[in-house]
């Protein structure tokens, strides 16, 4: 049956496939997806890619998508109304997966490049969850594309680039004691005080590559210690998250967050680091695009998997027609004249050569 973007969309968030629980979508997007006449599949655990059966251009795009979303937070059914697709993933990122399935069923004739399309699970979770990994590693003619698009939301915006994401845990040690006789211990609480009062001192520091500034960001996001209220804690653990720019490797990363521990008298353990993603500024495909998006691009201030792919060779933007401000909201929702407008401005950009 024929189906709009829409419509496509209201199909995909009527599905949940919350991170960990994605094999309902995949299954469903196989069977629709694996009966194209223009594209073969190849299928890895819950994440699976589709590539032209036959190579028509000098140029492979590939268009990339998450199928999961993070967990519901209260009672959105999916719906349309008011202009907008309502319910979890309309914006992050199924309005993406939208576009993705649009292309495959109605193609653009006589378009200027090779389409592939990537679609994994795990994107919500830990780094190393990630149904993107396998596949990149698996499939070695992801090696050919020339430029991905990342279809995470943007609002139809160029995002180049992306941040790093460090984490961090800085234990605190001290004694416990009663707290109404706390000169008998040592409060690991307190000890923490010279951290955090530096941490709440920092300031945003700006790194610029030409047209794009990135803020490089280093932030407590959790803490938890103490065993009762009436007990002086002997252990105090801050979460550290470093927000680094593209051109910081890891390493410098991590250097720069035990300068800042250096003193607090803490341990201090890293346990998640994503890197940074790259700006591929002289691809001449993403020349092409920008010549059709006719606005100027924006940094991407946060993490994507543009960082992956580009670890993995591929240079890689984002750019989607989702809402970025809707991703992870409780009652989440998504334009359809945004939706809209993405897609004939992508179909354009499909028509149009980069040479």
């Amino acid at each position: 049956m024929a189906m709009d973007l829409v419509e496509r969309l209201l199909t995909l968030v009527r599905l949940d496939s919350v991170t960990g629980h994605e094999r309902a979508l995949c299954d469903f997007l196989v069977a629709e997806l694996s009966h194209s006449g223009t594209h073969g599949l190849e299928r890895v655990g819950n994440a699976f890619a589709l590539f032209p059966r036959e190579r028509r251009h000098e140029r492979l795009v590939a268009l990339v998508g998450h199928l999961d979303t993070v967990p519901p937070s209260a009672y959105n059914p999916p719906r349309v109304a008011e202009g907008r697709v309502w319910g979890l993933g309309a914006s992050d990122m199924k309005s993406g997966l939208a576009l993705m399935w649009q292309l495959l069923a109605e193609p653009v004739p006589d378009a200027a490049y090779d389409l592939a399309f990537l679609f994994y699970d795990g994107e919500e979770g830990a780094y190393a969850q990630s149904g993107l990994g396998p596949l990149l590693e698996q499939l070695d003619w992801l090696a050919e594309i020339d430029l991905a698009f990342c279809l995470e939301p943007s609002d139809n915006v160029l995002q180049l680039g992306c941040l790093g994401s460090l984490q961090a845990e800085v234990t605190f040690a001290g004694r416990p004691a009663h707290s109404a006789r706390p000169w008998q211990g040592d409060n690991a609480i307190h000890r923490a005080g010279t951290l955090l009062t530096r941490l709440a001192a920092l300031q945003p520091e700006p790194v610029s590559f030409g047209e794009l500034t990135y803020r490089e960001v280093i932030s407590a996001t959790l803490a938890h210690g103490g065993t009762a209220r009436n007990v002086v804690p002997d252990r105090f653990t801050l979460n550290l998250n470093y927000r680094f720019a593209p051109g910081r490797s890891i390493e410098s990363a991590e250097r720069r967050v035990c300068e800042l521990v250096d003193d607090a008298h803490a341990s201090l353990a890293f346990v998640d680091c994503c890197p940074s993603g790259a700006i591929p500024l002289d691809n001449p495909v993403l020349a092409a695009f920008r010549r059709v998006c006719d606005t100027p691009p924006a940094p991407k201030q946060a993490w994507t998997d543009v960082a992956r792919l580009t670890a993995a060779g591929i240079d890689a933007v984002n750019w989607g027609s989702g809402e970025n401000a809707q991703a992870h909201q409780p009652n989440e929702s998504t334009s359809i004249a945004l939706l809209e407008a993405g897609e004939q401005l992508f179909r354009r950009f499909l028509a149009t050569r980069s040479d």
